[in-house]
């Protein structure tokens, strides 16, 4: 049986059931729930903290494991990424006061507060910058003015937070992290294994395409489907209405509405857009 991580909350939990009910796998209904057995898919499921899940896959005791790569990087787990999975986005930066340090090479010496000693401290020795890494949990902004550290390391969206406490961005970011799936380094390959990942990539096809279909007459057919190659190729049959056809293509979803306008203008008609909601490619 596959033995499978899972987060129990934050901004990774739901998301990730989500997905892995899109995907074909029996998800809890109860979140008070730490194990659940999918019976038809021969997986158990395994909810719990998402700090956790990359040591539980690099010691072994799990198979596979949904985490983020800032965790797992922080975490020096015996673990590496299997797939993107394109949710819970962030990126990680320094920020210090203004005009006190302006470049990665200028945090040396510096005292540097940030909830993720780890990455950090594999961020700043790849690098070769030493620093004093002071590990916090929770919210690390106040730490400056309280006189703690002189820098901070954390996720940073808009930098709203930052500006409020007169700080601002240094350097490139750190790493910019997603919900990744993850496996011990060296595990071998397995048909479950193989079954999961088609799964997985089906929902990612599905959420990022749509399936467009339009009429469009025969002389324009080149111009059209340079609008719409679609994955491997546009599906064309004819019409009953002589001199026309029908065409069938996935396009990117977020293109939709300009591909459309662009048809309509080349004198397509009937342009009909629909979900996917699972593909093997």
């Amino acid at each position: 049986m596959l033995r499978i991580a899972v987060p129990n909350k934050g901004s990774l939990s739901e998301p990730a059931s989500v997905m892995l009910r899109e995907a074909g796998y029996r998800q809890r209904a109860d979140h008070r729930e730490l194990v659940l057995t999918d019976a038809d898919n021969d997986v158990e499921f395994f909810f719990l903290r998402p700090r956790d899940i990359a040591v539980y896959v690099g010691s072994g005791d799990l198979d596979l494991g949904i985490t983020g790569r800032d965790l797992l990087l922080d975490s020096g787990a015996h673990a590496d990424e299997l797939l993107e999975l394109g949710f819970a986005g962030s990126t990680f930066r320094f920020a210090a006061r203004p005009g006190t340090v302006e470049k990665l090479g200028d945090l040396a010496g510096r005292r540097v507060a940030t909830s993720y000693a780890g990455l950090v401290e594999r961020h700043l020795a790849e690098n070769g910058v030493a620093a004093d890494v002071i590990r916090l949990d929770g919210a690390v902004e106040t730490s400056i003015r309280l006189g703690l550290a002189d820098v901070i390391a954390d996720v940073v969206e808009t930098g709203s937070t930052l500006r409020q406490q007169g700080l601002e961005i240094v350097g490139e970011p750190i790493l910019r992290s997603e919900a990744v799936l993850i496996r011990r380094r060296g595990a071998s390959d397995s048909p479950q294994i193989g079954q999961l990942l088609r799964r997985l990539q089906g929902v990612l096809v599905a959420r990022r395409y749509v399936m467009l279909a339009y009429d469009v007459r025969a002389e324009h057919v080149d111009a059209a489907c340079e609008l719409t190659p679609g994955i491997e190729a546009p599906t064309i049959s004819p019409l009953h209405r002589e001199g026309w056809v029908a065409v069938q293509a996935m396009v990117p979803r977020k293109d939709t509405n300009r591909i459309m306008d662009e048809l309509y203008e080349i004198g397509a008609r009937a342009i009909l857009v629909t979900d996917i909601h699972a593909c093997r490619l």
